[in-house]
């Protein structure tokens, strides 16, 4: 049990994520870890209409998130992690939480900051590329997938 899946995306939690990416997953527990989402009552309760049926959902910021996990507040539970920041994944791995595989789906498209477009929806941005390397050399698995029957495509082809 613990986190069965984990995706970075802009969007956080939205259709295809909710229709496609969770039933993927096999979770019983989809998690938005995001400290503005969560600290913004009329987004945090938008996104709480587009709950994915037969799943509980936190919206939760950073803190709360690992403080949970370590408490093992999830133990028993299956959790869908999304995320928009790679920083928190890492976050999670070094607290002791196993992640094995880790979707980077859609991101915001970079401004005035170097970076590399890893598919049509995605890009890496050179400050991030440290992290997602350690996320790698840590045993998780990341795959660049805007859905579920896209083609996956291993990161490391796309940073050196």
């Amino acid at each position: 049990m613990g986190i069965s899946l984990a995706r970075l995306d802009n969007r956080l939690l939205h259709g295809i994520v909710a229709s496609q990416w969770t039933p993927k997953s096999g979770a019983n527990r989809v998690m938005v870890i995001d400290d503005k989402t969560a600290n913004t009552p009329m987004i945090k309760e938008a996104m709480r209409m587009g709950k994915p049926s037969g799943c509980s959902l936190s919206i939760i910021n950073k803190e709360t998130a690992y403080t949970n996990f370590k408490n093992g507040k999830y133990d028993g539970q299956k959790v869908f992690v999304i995320c928009n920041d790679p920083q928190i994944i890492l976050d999670l791995i070094e607290n002791g939480n196993e992640i094995g595989t880790l979707i980077l789906g859609g991101t915001e498209i970079p401004e005035n900051t170097e970076s590399t477009k890893v598919s049509k929806r995605a890009y890496v941005k050179k400050e991030d590329e440290p992290i997602f390397k350690k996320i790698i050399e840590k045993g998780t698995k990341i795959l660049v997938q805007y859905v579920p029957n896209d083609k996956p495509e291993p990161l490391e082809k796309f940073i050196k």
